[in-house]
């Protein structure tokens, strides 16, 4: 282990003698191990009632009149507070007080992510895993009966490795069959045999099929794949030759013969061009990326050709299978058609997300948190990784829910997390609550739980070591910074406590000639935009000519419109709540600020008030309209609801919830550094990740309240139950209440 360390520095001793430092004062914190919850009618914080009696009761959730958000059956709108789920694995009475506890904890949405094939040597393309078929079918009755709805992923085509069996030629054995679902009709075969026994057999545990079931709310074509992603240049041969030659066919289809189509182009060949054979040379995607040299004209031109046909046949899958689930299974669910990123979220991402018009739902997969660099890493946190923790208080593009929002969907994202190790999780649930009700994102999946009936309260790996140290799990969402944080933040969104924009800050409509052209949009999520590579390609029809600020995302929604004309683009007048030189950006609406120069955002909203980020830094003290916080903690996250619907003032109920920071017992790091993009950057590297139990940061708060209703405060265990009483002062119409260092949740009432 002593190589792993060469040369670090570490805190407050020599590296070669010590054990590394624990990244706060463990002194400092309070033990998070809750018991076994029996769920019992004792419990003062359980948001079950939220919930439908049953999912589904007043019929399929289907689309509001402008179809960018969902409704009940009735036509009654719905907000989900969503989570990605291994429930469905469980055995039965796990499985049972699992879904439970999400209830509880204010969850009414979940995603199963599955892998309905079956891929040991000699299994078919065909063959279906009935054990996960079952597991679903369970799950989905378990999940109806708690008012929870789901939706369903059945494929992902990144991490399947292929038989021989399954008679796929030049990818035996090798892991990922990325983009050939698109247009490979054996896939294309395959794919149908899993799903439809899925949505078509009698659940045993309801009496109806899925597909007859509203409890499913939505379903996901596929997770992760897209033709525009760095996948497209893995494609073989001979798949990739069927592409062109399908390629082949549509320039022959639009000119007549691809000599035209060449003719065209000025008589521009590719390397991969078969003219004879019918097939068309196909362009490495880097070369429609933003590092790519720009094309002359008759280069871009085929390049324009080249985007356009992918389009159409990533468009033209979703569109099919939409109808395959409709018209052949008989699904009467909305549907999405995939999630995934482009390699170029500037000039590629739009393409993409054109695509999954096809189908009712856009969705998206979005993460995270910071560096974590190492062996490993995709799916552990080993002592010797490195990583730095990074909020996006302080760094907003970093900030997930920063999204376009197609005009006419819901846009939902249906895998995130403030990933693990980063330090600063806490601020998550509050800033997506906010932000999304603000934009009006519809859902956001918290990534990901069934790793327990309830909480994760130790992480650590029981069978993998690194040099006998522990190895810790990186993606359950079960940690007491991110399922902690779900009562206040959860009933807050769905209640819709925070006031959503009347309208786009930004409104963006988009050409599909801009589209095939990878013409600069407004404004993007992410990505580089260079002022003086960039500046001329922008629609010469567009009123603006420059990228439009990307803390709108922080104003209020940013919609797009495909198929528009970019003459009709308009933008806010963004001066008025944007203040670069302060680190300052305000919402539309008023309600929200976000100061990411010190990292800190307040919500001021009658039923919902509070702040995160680095609150000591920043004064320690924030006043909103009827609640005032001092707190002299580094970091935290506190916020007040009402539990009751009611504005503070008057509310009988009111939840006080704080998040800090947390580690496990005896996590250790030293000062390092991380290079990477050709940046050298100050990180930290694992010494010891610890064990069981959770430490968590004291709470070093203050709350008082404008309300002359509540007389007494509780300290609220993590499972919800009380503790004891805590002393209130009151004076004046104020209630006063000095938090205890190992508060989560008060309760005043």
């Amino acid at each position: 282990m002593a190589a792993l360390f060469s040369g670090v520095r570490v805190w407050g001793q020599e590296a070669a003698g010590g054990a590394g430092a624990a990244e706060f004062d463990e002194a400092d914190t309070w033990v998070f191990n809750p018991p076994e919850d029996e769920f019992s009618d004792e419990a003062v914080i359980d948001l079950r009632y939220l919930n439908e009696k049953e999912a589904g009761q007043s019929g399929f959730i289907g689309l509001s009149k402008d179809g960018m958000s969902f409704v009940k059956g009735d036509g009654t709108p719905i907000r989900f507070w969503s989570v990605v789920d291994g429930g469905w694995n469980m055995e039965p009475e796990k499985m049972d007080r699992h879904v439970r506890w999400l209830a509880k904890l204010g969850v009414n949405m979940v995603r199963v992510h599955a892998q309905l094939c079956k891929s040991k040597e000699g299994d078919k393309i065909t063959d279906i895993n009935e054990k996960q078929i079952d597991g679903i079918l369970r799950y989905v009755a378990t999940c109806k009966k708690l008012g929870i709805y789901v939706t369903i992923s059945p494929f992902w085509a990144h991490i399947q490795k292929i038989p021989a069996s399954w008679e796929i030629e030049g990818y035996t054995g090798e892991s990922g069959p990325t983009n050939l679902l698109f247009f490979d009709e054996r896939m294309q075969e395959g794919y149908r045999s899993w799903v439809r026994p899925l949505y078509t057999r009698t659940n045993p545990h309801t009496g109806i099929a899925l597909k007859d079931d509203p409890a499913v709310a939505i379903i996901q074509i596929q997770n992760e794949d897209s033709m525009f992603f760095w996948t497209f240049n893995t494609l073989r041969e001979p798949h990739k030759g069927h592409l062109r030659k399908l390629f082949g066919d549509w320039l022959t289809k639009k000119y007549g013969s691809m000599k035209r189509a060449k003719a065209v182009w000025k008589d521009l060949s590719h390397g991969e061009d078969n003219f004879d054979a019918g097939e068309a040379g196909l362009y490495n995607i880097w070369d429609f990326t933003s590092q790519a040299p720009r094309p002359d004209a008759n280069k871009a031109r085929r390049m324009a050709e080249e985007l356009n046909f992918l389009a159409e046949l990533q468009y033209k899958f979703h569109a099919e299978m939409g109808e395959y689930y409709r018209n052949e299974l008989g699904c009467k669910q909305i549907i999405n058609a995939s999630n995934w990123r482009s390699a170029d979220p500037v000039l590629l991402e739009d393409v993409e997300r054109w695509t999954y018009t096809a189908n009712e739902v856009a969705a998206m997969n979005r993460y995270t948190g910071g560096v974590h660099s190492g062996p490993m890493n995709g799916w552990r946190v080993d002592p010797g990784h490195i990583f730095i923790s990074e909020s996006c208080l302080k760094n907003p593009e970093a900030f997930p829910g920063a999204l376009k929002q197609t005009v006419g969907q819901p846009m939902i994202i249906t895998e995130s997390a403030w990933v693990h190790p980063t330090l600063y999780q806490s601020e998550g649930p509050f800033m997506m609550a906010a932000y999304h009700s603000l934009t009006g994102v519809d859902s956001l999946y918290w990534f990901a739980y069934g790793d327990e009936a309830t909480w994760t309260v130790d992480p650590v790996w029981p069978y993998w070591k690194v040099e006998g140290k522990n190895s810790l799990k990186k993606w359950y969402g079960s940690y007491p910074m991110q399922a902690g944080m779900f009562p206040a933040t959860a009933i807050a969104y769905r209640l819709g406590y925070i006031r959503p924009a009347d309208e786009p800050i930004v409104y963006e409509q988009r050409s599909q000639r801009s589209l095939w052209y990878r013409q600069v949009p407004i404004i993007a999520e992410a990505g580089k935009f260079d002022v003086n590579r960039d500046k001329g390609d922008f629609a010469p029809q567009s009123p603006i000519k420059q990228e439009v600020d990307r803390l709108s995302f922080m104003v209020g929604p940013v919609h797009v419109k495909f198929g528009g004309s970019e003459r009709n683009s308009k933008v806010a007048k963004l001066s008025d709540y944007i203040d670069r030189d302060k680190g300052v950006v305000k919402s539309v609406t008023g309600q929200i600020a976000l100061n990411y120069k010190t990292g800190v955002c307040t919500v001021n909203a009658p039923k919902f008030q509070g702040v995160s980020g680095f609150l000591k830094d920043a004064g320690g003290s924030f006043k909103f309209d009827d609640v005032t916080i001092e707190s002299d903690n580094d970091y935290a996250t506190i916020a007040v609801a009402a539990m009751d619907d009611r504005p503070l003032a008057q509310s009988g109920k009111v939840l006080i919830q704080v998040g800090t920071v947390c580690r496990l017992t005896g996590w250790r790091v030293c000062d390092t550094e991380f290079k990477g993009g050709g940046q050298v950057l100050a990180a930290k590297q694992i010494v010891e990740a610890g064990r069981a139990p959770w430490l968590v940061v004291n709470t070093k708060a203050k709350v008082m309240i404008k309300n002359s209703t509540v007389k007494q405060a509780t300290l609220i265990d993590p499972n919800g139950y009380p503790v004891k009483e805590i002393d209130v002062a009151k004076a004046g119409g104020m209630v006063s209440v000095k938090l205890p260092g190992n508060a989560m949740y008060v309760m005043l009432q």
